[in-house]
């Protein structure tokens, strides 16, 4: 039992020194992995990070604004026309402000807009407005026969070469769809040790 403690706690004491005071926006697209992102949201809070979520329209059809609010003690971003504390465009605010990016879940829309420069939306903008040098990881969700389509993989491909996004996962295992394969979101604690290296 005791070394069962000392497992779980080794990480979030390393990640400790590694996130505080960081400003990390994490981006919620439309996935059943978006569960997933509470607990990623929770644990860099807790680890010393401030956090702010984006949310695509697709993503708050799973989990609620309010939850990420409430996990993170921040204000949620689910539009181009709100503001909550600056003068200049919400997109472009949010871009500069963070320090590093985690698109968690990366579904296969959000990656192929990334990669052909689509804007249409808050999520998207954002990501688009993002400086080239803060670091952007992406975290891939979806069904196996999305995953294995080959423009998603060109697509994939694209934001790594030309945006320099740094990819973690996708894992095989059971899938909302009932089939097994390559396609499931990475575990919160794999993404933010892959990301704390960045």
């Amino acid at each position: 039992m005791v070394s069962h403690m000392t497992s779980n706690s080794k990480p979030t004491k390393q990640n400790d020194n590694t996130w505080q005071d960081r400003q990390v926006l994490v981006a919620v697209t439309g996935g059943i992995a978006c569960y997933k992102t509470c607990t990623l949201v929770s644990r860099l809070a807790q680890a010393g990070a401030t956090v702010r979520v984006a949310m695509s329209d697709s993503a708050m059809k799973f989990v609620t604004p309010l939850t990420f609010q409430s996990l993170s003690n921040q204000p949620v971003h689910t539009s181009l026309w709100e503001s909550f504390d600056r003068p200049d465009a919400q997109h472009i605010g949010i871009a500069r402000w963070c320090d590093i990016a985690i698109i968690a879940p990366a579904t296969a829309n959000v990656i192929a807009k990334a990669a052909t420069g689509i804007c249409d939306d808050l999520l998207s903008t954002v990501l688009c407005a993002i400086p080239q040098q803060t670091p952007v990881i992406f975290a891939p969700a979806m069904n196996a026969d999305m995953w294995a389509n080959p423009v998603t993989q060109r697509n994939i491909q694209t934001v790594k070469d030309l945006l320099h996004w740094q990819q973690i996962g996708p894992e095989e295992g059971w899938q909302a769809c009932r089939t097994i394969g390559a396609g499931r979101m990475s575990e919160p604690e794999a993404i933010i040790q892959f990301a704390s290296q960045c």
